[in-house]
């Protein structure tokens, strides 16, 4: 009943494409061809005006007319509008909204990052400390000297001082641009202010040291050598100051545990001689009826730091071994007594004294922004001094921690800024890693504002140092033998409208 079966295909001629053949028409198209004109021109006259070729003197007076101004009617709106302009314009000129504030044009950032880790290797190996760090006159070379500052002997081993050049392309944290063998430790650093490839060095012999770091052969240009007017005890600090009497020159002044604060200058024969000097001596050091419980004559008055004022410039302040803080002149004339040996009669600049810590003192620093004089004051008890140096007692004193802190830094662009540096003294009995801590006094005047973990490794930091072109910028080297570049966010780095009236609060609050 049922069965395969396949029926054929059925197939029907295509009338319409044999006669769309014939009348030649596109395949792809069923109707007819359409007939199309262009049409998008809006008139039948074109001008070309995009020429640089002379116009006609009607194209010119025809733009003339174009902008030509009613001189008497602005004048009318100007006379109009005076008074009230002169008066917001005095109004905004008396007002303080915006005292301090600076425009940033560089990106915001938030976070406080670690840009580089640099150490030298060699150093290390020999288990030597980063004692000093200090930033060229252009702000793009760091340099640190290495040595010790835990060891109290005359130690022989040579140490280092070593440079980086950020800006360059194929810097290499661990392969410094420039590597100076030092044949005693480098106990501090100072670049020159406006000469980038001049840096002083102080050595733990008591010497004093100029490299030229453009000269690859040998760098020395200038030295004290060992003589009678050389310091006895390591140098701590050396600054550069203006020389008065030469406009391109500056002097060397060093500060070092023997009490003396030694000015010098340079000599063609590349010797530093003695200019001038001063000594700090217990029985010549001011008495304060407020500092009654002052052992005087066993007080330590070996000089650890000096920084001067930036306001007058004959003033500075001294820290030293027995606790005090001094406010000295270099205008005094009073002769050290007993007199120091030297070709260079010393002088006594001590003025006033400031209420001790309970330990050394490792560092002074004077604003730069107050002209009352405040300087801060760290040592080994701990904390922190914020002094006037109208006043003996501190403003406040801020307990950061058991440990020692080394070293305290006011920031160059934030007044109320100021970085500090901590650790135990003996690195190999800490029980926690040295740290660097930034404070922001108009956010708190009990802690600081961001603590950054320098190492993993549990040693002290030893040195900072703000970049004073790059103020994002900041230096620290620790007893691990490395330096650690932070960038700081821009909380650190913007001033705020009122942070200069804040500062002046806090300089008035004078403790009677």
């Amino acid at each position: 009943m049922f069965e395969d079966r396949t029926a054929p295909g059925a197939d029907v001629q295509s009338l319409w494409r044999s006669a769309r053949s014939a009348r030649c028409e596109a395949k792809t198209c069923q109707t007819g061809k359409i007939s199309t004109a262009e049409a998008a021109a809006q008139s039948h006259i074109a001008r070309d005006a995009a020429v640089q070729t002379e116009q006609s003197k009607d194209a010119v007076q025809d733009f003339q007319q174009e902008v030509q101004v009613d001189y008497t009617g602005l004048l009318s709106f100007l006379q109009r509008v005076e008074d009230a302009v002169i008066k917001e314009l005095n109004k905004n000129w008396k007002s303080h909204a915006f005292d301090g504030f600076e425009v940033n044009w560089t990106d915001q950032d938030e976070t406080v990052l670690c840009l580089h880790t640099l150490s030298y290797p060699e150093a290390r190996d020999q288990n030597l400390q980063v004692t000093s760090v200090s930033w060229n006159a252009t702000g793009s070379v760091i340099a640190c000297s290495y040595g010790r500052l835990d060891d109290g002997d005359w130690s022989t081993e040579k140490s280092y001082v070593c440079t980086w050049n950020l800006d360059r392309r194929a810097l290499n944290p661990q392969h410094p641009d420039l590597v100076v063998d030092v044949p005693s430790s480098v106990m501090c650093l100072a670049f020159h202010p406006s000469q980038p490839s001049l840096i002083a060095g102080g050595l733990f012999s008591g010497e004093l040291v100029v490299w030229d770091t453009s000269r690859t052969e040998d760098p020395v240009i200038w030295r004290t050598g060992m003589t009678d007017d050389t310091h006895t005890d390591p140098v701590y600090q050396v600054k550069w100051l203006p020389d008065t009497k030469h406009r391109n020159h500056a002097r060397l002044l060093s500060v070092a545990t023997d009490g003396k604060i030694l000015l010098w200058r340079e000599e063609q024969d590349g010797r530093l001689a003695l200019a001038e000097g001063f000594a700090i001596v217990a029985q010549q050091i001011p008495r304060s009826t407020r500092l009654k419980k002052m052992a005087w004559g066993e007080a330590a008055v070996g000089v650890t730091s000096l920084s001067f004022s930036h306001f007058e410039p004959g003033v500075f302040v001294v820290g030293v071994e027995g606790g005090y803080s001094l406010r000295c002149s270099a205008a005094a004339q009073a002769p050290a007594l007993p007199r120091p040996g030297g070709s260079v009669p010393l002088r006594a600049p001590a003025e006033l004294t400031f209420s001790p810590h309970a330990g050394p003192v490792y560092s002074v620093s004077c604003s730069p922004f107050h002209r009352q004089n405040l300087f801060l004051s760290c040592g080994t008890d701990g904390q922190v001094h914020l002094h006037s140096m109208l006043q003996t007692q501190p403003l406040f004193a801020l307990q950061l921690s058991k440990k020692y802190l080394f070293c305290v830094c006011w920031s160059p662009v934030r007044p109320l800024v100021f970085a500090a540096a901590s650790g135990e003294g003996n690195c190999n009995e800490c029980l926690s890693a040295g740290e660097v801590h930034l404070f922001d006094l108009a956010r708190s005047m009990q802690k600081p504002t961001v603590s950054l973990k320098q190492s993993m490794s549990e040693c002290p930091v030893y040195c900072l140092e703000f970049n004073t072109k790059h103020t994002r910028l900041l230096a620290a080297g620790d007893a691990a033998g490395t330096v650690k570049v932070w960038q700081l966010s821009s909380d650190f780095t913007e001033q705020g409208p009122r942070e200069m009236s804040h500062l002046e609060q806090l300089a008035s609050e004078i403790v009677d």
